[in-house]
């Protein structure tokens, strides 16, 4: 309690009491009790039990003695309680608490507490048509009981204990009330005739008041009253009516002059039940004595959040004092001025109200403005969100894809394409969608092209021509296709092996940077995102395919085509002007002028060949091969990738010539050999595959070529397990002391040519070429 002197320093910073409660002040440790409530000597709880409520009386303990109570004499079951899905076996806490309360009729002497849950008391009139004679008769208290189901039912105290003495149906203790189908948070008693209002609020603090109605409130705001009423012929009978109030609600009282309180999570308002408080129209009829009103009005109280409430019993000078406990667990004290008008009661004049009126239209349009912004930011940031939930489901996809076909593949093929006066090498890249996703906003397909010798090493700094295609709602079972020209360029050269790398790439800053920081400069509501909000990489790199071409691709066979559908002869590169006049002017009949036909005609051709073990061929191609030569299914195997592939199966042939991108022959000879001075037990057969060209170049691309699908079968054959026969080690040691000494004068003949004059350096040039042609003609083969 706090004096008059106290309020007039409520200023001066004191410490609050601090008022400690140990285990020993426990009264009754029951972890079901749900509800309870003091009356006199007895102590009234409510326990939820496995399958119903139980109501329970104590002996209330006297002071100084052990808290404890002395034992029960009463007990009952209420109705039926449903418990929510939880642990099987094991009530569940409910959602709501019950609420329990005493009521007393106006001759019985019991603790009064005006407007609040522990216990009031009713006129006689009303307490009589509500509980029946047996309490009147009794002037025994009566508990008041609000579940969580919505039930109010009632228990006669003093019938509850006889019976516990003398049993009999314990149904018949409890009495249903009403049912206001949604969870009772409040349960209270006011007084609402006019003249009896002032009559109580002139009653001394310690006076009795006797309420004449009764008042319970759900959780969605319905609200019931029952009052006693006269009718027509002067029958005494209970009036109840409902009202619908603005829920949810949180709590409750009831004060002085009729007045209910209650709060919501957004407002503390109050209505007035009391007589008079709604004006009649002149249709309206007058409800008699006695009567409530028909509607109510909730008046704002401009305060929120509060979840406990209670009226003081001070008195205050034309006024109520409200205690209330916030949310957020502060102690508020309201003094209300009950002499001021009524909100909204005040007279406008057409001026004031047409100015009220362009404001509130002001404020609607700049809160929809608001709104329209708002709404935008979260439709984008819904959006990035989808897109980012996407690429985590795609990268998932793509990272753990297992040896099978990936979900979102990119294939490479190569074709020769005729460009104006050129003949183009074109790569067509196929990016096929087959995922259950969707590649939309921020994927990127990159194309990355590394030539010649830079495609075997991708750590070496070199400058790689990367293509960015950007992918446009790529749906499940959808493709892509683009195509790119690969070569020859100006010079009319194409640098061959040429590595073409597919790469998905999502781009962060993309999608999240434009959600959280979009680029609507027109938006007055958004807060700008700060950088370190922002993603720090710039996105996410799936690799998909690396495809390499190589000179076993791009050769043309013009002498394969049929006469009718035979193709041009390739182009060859532009040539200077000298070039062009010999070659107008030579007879007709004669040979080209060209450097090429001239190198052709009077220099050796560029030969190089590798023997491959024909026991490892046939287990190498068997799955696709069968019944074909061994030598013609080989050079069908070499030139798979080649266009004119389906020309040499049908041929069946074995030796090949063709023509490389810069217009040099290039000959392909495919035959079985004996290699008879390594193994001991007797010749093997092997395949020597020989490549020819006039260009050395071309030809160094071509055994390349080969060398590069022979190790790739070695190593599925060596993954399977295969063994290879005895060999003579001493020959073979022999060998490769051979090979050594040749690298070894490679070395040294090379080191001459950076120190020799021109004259000297074209017999050390001629040596050079030889040894890399014994070099290229190995005694080994492959097993």
């Amino acid at each position: 309690s706090t004096s008059q002197d106290d309020r007039d320093s409520e200023d001066s910073a004191q410490p609050c009491p601090v008022i400690p409660v140990d285990s020993d002040a426990c009264v009754l440790p029951d972890a079901a009790l749900c509800a309870f409530t003091v009356l006199d000597s007895v102590l009234v709880t409510l326990v939820q039990g496995p399958a119903r409520w139980k109501m329970q009386l104590f002996e209330r303990p006297s002071p100084g003695e052990d808290p404890r109570p002395g034992g029960q004499i009463g007990e009952v079951e209420l109705s039926t309680y449903t418990p929510p899905a939880g642990v099987p076996g094991k009530p569940a806490a409910p959602h709501f608490f019950p609420v329990l309360c005493c009521v007393s009729p106006s001759g019985s002497r019991v603790p009064h507490d005006l407007g609040g849950s522990g216990g009031f008391s009713l006129e006689d009139a009303l307490f009589g048509l509500l509980f029946g004679a047996d309490a009147t008769l009794l002037q025994s208290p009566v508990v008041l009981c609000g579940l969580p189901d919505g039930q109010l039912c009632c228990v006669i105290l003093k019938a509850l204990v006889t019976s516990s003495s003398a049993p009999g149906d314990p149904n018949g203790l409890v009495k249903i009330l009403h049912h206001l189908e949604e969870p009772v948070i409040f349960i209270g008693a006011l007084k609402t005739e006019p003249q009896a209002a002032e009559a109580a609020e002139n009653l001394l603090p310690d006076e009795d008041v006797h309420s004449d109605c009764l008042v319970a409130l759900g959780h969605q705001g319905r609200m019931l009253a029952i009052k006693a009423s006269w009718d027509e012929s002067g029958k005494l009978l209970p009036e109840l009516r409902e009202y619908h109030l603005p829920g949810p609600v949180l709590c409750a009282a009831c004060g002085r002059g009729g007045l209910v309180y209650y709060s919501t999570p957004s407002d503390l308002c109050v209505v007035d039940l009391s007589r008079g408080s709604t004006p009649l129209s002149a249709e309206q009829p007058d409800e008699g004595p006695g009567g409530l009103p028909p509607v109510l009005c909730p008046a704002s109280l401009g305060i929120c959040s509060v979840i406990s409430l209670s009226v003081s019993p001070r008195m205050q000078e034309g006024g109520t004092e409200l205690l209330a406990l916030s949310a957020k667990g502060r102690l508020l004290t309201c003094t209300l001025d009950l002499e001021s008008e009524v909100p909204g009661s005040t007279r406008m004049t057409a001026e004031s109200a047409g100015r009220r009126i362009k404001e509130l239209l002001s404020g609607i349009g700049n809160v929809s403005e608001r709104v329209s912004f708002l709404k935008k930011a979260v439709d984008q940031r819904n959006k990035a969100l989808t897109s980012l939930n996407e690429a985590m489901n795609v990268s998932c996809a793509l990272l753990s894809s297992g040896p099978g076909p990936r979900p979102i593949s990119c294939t490479t093929s190569t074709t020769w394409s005729r460009l104006q006066t050129q003949d183009v090498l074109m790569a067509t890249c196929v990016l096929e969608n087959r995922s259950d996703f969707t590649l939309d906003q921020g994927w990127t397909l990159c194309i990355q092209v590394l030539t010649s010798s830079r495609a075997l090493d991708l750590d070496s700094a070199c400058s790689a021509i990367t293509y960015t295609i950007p992918v446009d709602r790529l749906g499940p079972g959808t493709r892509r296709e683009v195509t790119l020209p690969l070569g020859p360029g100006e010079d009319g050269g194409l640098d061959l092996p040429v590595t073409v790398s597919c790469t998905l790439f999502y781009s962060l800053r993309e999608v999240v940077g434009g959600a959280l920081a979009p680029s609507d400069s027109e938006d007055p509501f958004l807060d700008e995102c700060p950088s370190d909000v922002l993603p720090e990489q710039e996105g996410v790199c799936l690799p998909l395919s690396r495809y390499t071409v190589d000179m076993l691709q791009c050769l043309r066979f013009p002498g394969l085509a049929p006469p009718h559908t035979r193709a041009p002869s390739p182009l060859s590169p532009p040539s200077d002007p000298v070039t062009t006049f010999l070659e107008a002017c030579r007879e007709p009949g004669g040979q080209p002028a060209g450097p090429t036909s001239l190198r052709a005609e009077y220099l050796p051709p560029s030969v190089a060949s590798i023997k491959v073990s024909a026991e490892l061929l046939r287990a190498a191609l068997e799955d696709g091969h069968s019944g074909v030569p061994l030598c013609c299914a080989t050079l069908q195997w070499l030139l798979a990738e080649n266009a004119a592939v389906d020309v040499v199966t049908a041929r069946a042939l074995s030796s090949v010539q063709g023509v490389a991108p810069d217009g040099a022959d290039v000959h392909l000879i495919v035959r079985e050999v004996a290699m008879t001075d390594i193994c001991p037990a007797g010749p093997i057969q092997a395949v020597e595959i020989q490549v020819e060209s006039s260009s050395l170049a071309d030809m160094c691309r071509a055994h390349h070529a080969v060398i590069g699908r022979m190790q790739t079968m070695v190593t599925e054959q060596a993954a399977q397990g295969s063994s290879a026969p005895d060999l003579r080690v001493q020959y073979l040691r022999q060998i490769h002391a051979n090979h050594e000494t040749l690298l070894r004068e490679v070395q040294t003949l090379r080191d001459r040519l950076c120190t020799e004059d021109e004259a000297s350096s074209c017999a050390t040039a001629q040596r050079l070429l030889q040894v890399y042609r014994q070099l290229r003609h190995p005694s080994l083969v492959l097993l």
